[in-house]
């Protein structure tokens, strides 16, 4: 998860990744551009209804401290209001039963790039027999950012997976877009490719993937949004891996920061983990993971510090946890139809409104006036199984709250916001008081047609 060259790319080289054209032409392409998700074969991994993944990318026990045991560990990650423990060994699945955490068995002396197909087989099986009889296991934990030589042996891992124990996630993490790519000067890059879209094309294609699985901590490394350069990545990536999710009919899950990794950045704040967890689901992703829970000599400012003393991080992470918990099964029953930002959008090249549901949205920091800047909103539109229409509107401020006054496409009898606390329903303002969205977070409206 740590990325060794995360700010020093250059940004034509960045606007040049991020971009679904190409330079090359279709002879030289490794990956089948008219591929599907049915010539493909694939096969989504299906959560249950009431359950959207929300995890501490970090291993339990990473060690075990003085000042704790696996139980009161595992203890906090349940209080802090995560659903899923992250990577477990299987002799430790018990506790996660005990507190009903998901967990994913984490599969050790693994290396997949020199394994036989013959030991492939082995090693799943042999770890599905060790995890048998704990109802926790959700899936199996492979590796994390590999690059595209390790595809072919990965495709035959999540094969393993699908065949011993069916409806399981084989779990690969992928690069963001700013990992390194091949060239002249750098043949052996952190992609293994030339493109991150060729990346995804061939990680999808050779792998077979039951959902996709990705991190991106440009939230951090842009100060808070400040950094245009950077800004425009973490949108880039969030928009790029939807759509190549869309294609395939695969779910995303997206891997966030919950500290400070670098020196030169700034402390997490509530607003950027409101950010960070409104802006994935607005995009439509089925599960959030936070990076990393631990203190670690290298991140600072983790939900545990070095003393396994609880944090503000820790508490922040506890209040946002909540409402993804109240939200999330809401939006498993929502499918993605749009993503688009108010004009001007906050960085270059993103999908301006209207959309097929919203139309515009206008927005104050001060209705006296006080606030010279006007927030910008990034607006997710969706259709229920339900039969009606939803969107997920994200104040983009990371300083300022943003009072809100929405024009639809259609005439609706009904909008309603759903409470991040309880789900229930309130309706929207729409006089000329408007409603509020405090800063980095979401409203969900529910929109009923006449």
């Amino acid at each position: 998860m740590k990325h060794t060259l995360l700010c020093n790319l250059l940004l034509a080289a960045l606007l040049t990744v991020c971009s679904d054209a190409t330079i090359f032409s279709q002879e030289q392409l490794t990956y089948d551009p008219n591929a599907t998700a049915e010539s493909l074969g694939l096969e989504p991994y299906i959560a249950p209804k009431d359950f959207y993944p929300v995890y501490p990318w970090d291993w339990f026990p990473r060690e075990i401290k003085p000042y704790e045991t696996l139980e009161t560990s595992l203890s906090g990650v349940a209080e802090c209001g995560f659903n899923f423990a992250g990577f477990i060994k299987p002799e430790d699945l018990h506790r996660c039963d005990e507190l009903k955490l998901k967990a994913m068995v984490a599969i050790s002396d693994a290396d997949w790039k020199t394994m036989t197909d013959e030991q492939i087989d082995a090693k799943i099986k042999e770890t599905v027999e060790q995890s048998k009889g704990h109802g926790c296991v959700i899936g199996y934990y492979l590796t994390d950012e590999p690059g595209a030589k390790a595809f072919p042996a990965l495709g035959k891992a999540v094969a393993a997976v699908k065949k011993y124990d069916p409806g399981k996630i084989a779990y690969i993490n992928l690069f963001p877009q700013y990992a390194t790519t091949d060239s002249v000067r750098n043949p052996n890059s952190q992609l293994q490719t030339k493109t991150f879209a060729e990346y995804l094309e061939r990680y999808v294609q050779e792998v077979k993937p039951q959902f996709i699985s990705y991190d991106n901590y440009m939230v951090e490394y842009s100060d808070d949004m400040q950094d245009l350069n950077k800004a425009a990545v973490y949108y880039a990536d969030l928009l790029q891996i939807r759509g190549v999710a869309v294609k395939y009919k695969l779910p995303f899950w997206n891997i966030v920061s919950c500290n400070r990794i670098q020196s030169t950045t700034p402390p997490p704040s509530s607003a950027r983990f409101a950010f960070q967890t409104y802006t994935t689901l607005a995009a439509g992703g089925r599960g959030l993971g936070w990076f990393i829970y631990y203190t670690h000599p290298s991140f600072s400012y983790s939900p545990i510090d070095t003393q396994g003393r609880r944090t503000v991080s820790w508490q922040y992470l506890q209040a946002i946890n909540k409402h993804v918990r109240t939200l999330g099964p809401i939006m498993n029953h929502l499918e993605s139809t749009g993503v688009y930002f108010t004009s001007p959008t906050p960085t270059p090249n993103l999908p301006p409104l209207p959309g097929k549901l919203i139309k515009n949205v206008e927005s104050t920091a001060s209705p006296r006036g006080n606030i010279k800047e006007v927030p910008a909103f990034m607006v997710g539109e969706f259709h229920g199984d339900d039969g009606h229409d939803y969107a997920m509107l994200v104040n983009l401020s990371l300083e300022h709250s943003a009072r809100f006054h929405l024009e639809t496409v259609k005439t609706y009898k009904k909008i309603e916001w759903l409470s991040p606390i309880d789900g229930l329903p309130t309706p929207l303002i729409t006089n000329d008081s408007g409603e509020w969205v405090l800063p980095g977070h979401g409203i969900l409206l529910k929109m009923e047609m006449e």
